[in-house]
């Protein structure tokens, strides 16, 4: 026999199952702009382009996906934001 605890349960469970579907449906499409942004700039990296990817670079490129990127590799180019550190830290430690 099915008691009222049993039934309450039960609706609670598909609720927070249906609560979680939505929300992996609203971050989907974020994730797939932070994933291939982040290879974007890896690619970018690895060309010599120096752009350090840090937690604002991944949200700017989560939010634009590859325009997003593109903004932070010409920021990086241009030494706005984003740049790596022009002297390797061996060099400072020589000076």
């Amino acid at each position: 026999m099915v008691t009222t605890i049993e039934v309450a349960l039960l609706v609670a469970v598909l609720a927070l199952l249906f609560g979680a579907y939505r929300i992996i449906k609203a971050v989907k499409p974020f994730i797939v702009n932070a994933v291939v942004g982040l290879i974007v700039l890896v690619i970018a990296s690895f060309l010599g382009i120096g752009v350090e990817i840090t937690p604002i670079a991944v949200l700017i490129c989560a939010v634009g996906g590859i325009p997003g990127a593109i903004l932070v590799i010409l920021l990086a180019y241009l030494g706005i934001a984003f740049a790596g550190m022009a002297v390797p830290v061996g060099v400072l430690a020589l000076v």
